[in-house]
Order: structure tokens, then C-alpha cells, then sequence
């Protein structure tokens, strides 16, 4: 059974896990609200999807 020889160490560890970090959320404004969404999802205030009513309008 393959075991590692030595330990690794905590620099090296933290290098491998350098590119693990989670990007920030992207937003984009609604072309018919001009609020900000998150692209590729359904605008829950309006119900929208690609010029498409998805949901029902939420009740303010």
C-alpha cells in the first residue's frame, strides 16, 4: 500500500488548497426591472425567466 514518506508540511498544504476558494457571487441588471439577479435564475420578485413567467409575482 502506497503511504506517504514524510509529513506535509503546512505550506505546501495550503498552496495545494490555494485554488479551493469559492468565487463571489456575480450579479447582473434586469433588463425589465433594472434590479440586480443573479444570472441563469429566476427573478423571484417578478417570476421572470427568459422573458417568461416562471412563478407566480410575489406580493409586496
Amino acid at each position: 500500500m502506497a503511504v506517504p514518506k514524510r509529513k506535509v508540511s503546512p505550506s505546501r498544504r495550503n498552496m495545494r488548497r490555494s485554488h479551493h476558494a469559492l468565487p463571489a457571487n456575480s450579479y447582473i441588471e434586469d433588463k425589465d426591472s433594472g434590479e440586480l439577479r443573479r444570472p441563469h435564475h429566476v427573478d423571484l420578485k417578478t417570476g421572470m425567466y427568459k422573458g417568461r413567467q416562471i412563478l407566480a409575482q410575489k406580493e409586496d
